[in-house]
């Protein structure tokens, strides 16, 4: 089990220097990883943002060790071969550190819908296949053609190609119990379930892990390389009832812990009350 902290890119955290400062004390207290959300507008949020690869760039100069990655980008809003620059960019300044989370994003309304963009998950998921496939073939550093229903691309090679080899990882996220993301995830190296049943800050329920983790590892039957399925909630501050929570976790097959704050606290976007959480240290099992 590995442990990571998530925070938002919006309230303190829109500042590079603010997350510079909560990676350099997660590096110190031991966690392994810094995720950042993803968000360009959020209704229920009007608070200042900031872009995630200028704060996870911030990150990497602070830091040596832990690794970097939004959860999640979403793919489908963003055009592929900027995106490719940017995380091939923070890859090199890291030293080879990123971990790449995608999902749709949402609101849908807010994220897409506020700039004439469609709405449609089907839509949505239709250009994150293809993206994501063209970041891959663009970290590669080879030349890329390539016509589909939604990009076009002509003779393009992208370079420098990614420190990491053949890439980054790349973690799908995705509501469970809906197949189709959790179909997505199992062809990349890691999935990031959210559940229906499970408010963000909440453990999702045991059994319901349980299946997931099936699910899984029947679609990966026939692939190999390592894979990460990646569940989070605010961890008690009770070491004892965090083995409790997160033991259970582990055994059924869930490989990060990722560090989150309840949704709709005024911690969630706050230095100091998730600083302190930081430097507490990652739960103990």
């Amino acid at each position: 089990m590995r442990f990571s902290i998530n925070v938002p890119n919006f309230g303190d955290f829109s500042d590079p220097r603010t997350v510079a400062e909560l990676a350099r004390a997660a590096e110190a207290a031991g966690w392994d990883a810094l995720f950042v959300w993803d968000h360009v507008v959020h209704r229920r949020h009007p608070r200042p943002f900031g872009d995630p690869w200028m704060l996870l760039t911030a990150a990497a100069l602070a830091t040596s060790r832990i690794r970097l990655g939004t959860l999640v980008t979403p793919v489908a809003r963003r055009r592929p071969q900027q995106l490719a620059r940017q995380v091939a960019t923070l890859d090199a300044v890291s030293g080879g550190r990123v971990i790449f989370g995608a999902g749709l994003g949402g609101p849908l309304e807010d994220e897409y819908g506020s700039f004439g963009e469609p709405t449609d998950p089907v839509v949505l998921a239709g250009r994150m296949d293809e993206g994501l496939d063209l970041l891959r073939r663009f970290w590669s550093g080879e030349p890329v053609n390539h016509h589909g229903p939604n990009y076009e691309v002509r003779d393009v090679t992208l370079l420098p190609a990614t420190v990491q080899r053949p890439r980054p990882p790349v973690w799908v996220a995705g509501y469970w119990p809906r197949r189709a993301p959790m179909r997505r995830a199992a062809r990349w190296d890691g999935a990031v379930p959210l559940f229906t049943d499970a408010r963000h800050g909440h453990a999702p329920p045991l059994d319901q892990v349980r299946d997931l983790v099936a699910f899984l590892r029947r679609q990966r039957a026939d692939r190999d390389g390592p894979f990460e399925i990646v569940l989070g909630a605010a961890s008690p501050p009770d070491a004892a009832k965090a083995r409790d929570l997160i033991g259970p976790l582990v055994d059924a097959g869930v490989t990060w812990w990722d560090e989150r704050h309840l949704q709709g606290t005024d911690d969630i976007d706050r230095l100091a009350p998730i600083l302190r959480r930081v430097e507490q240290g990652p739960p103990t099992l």
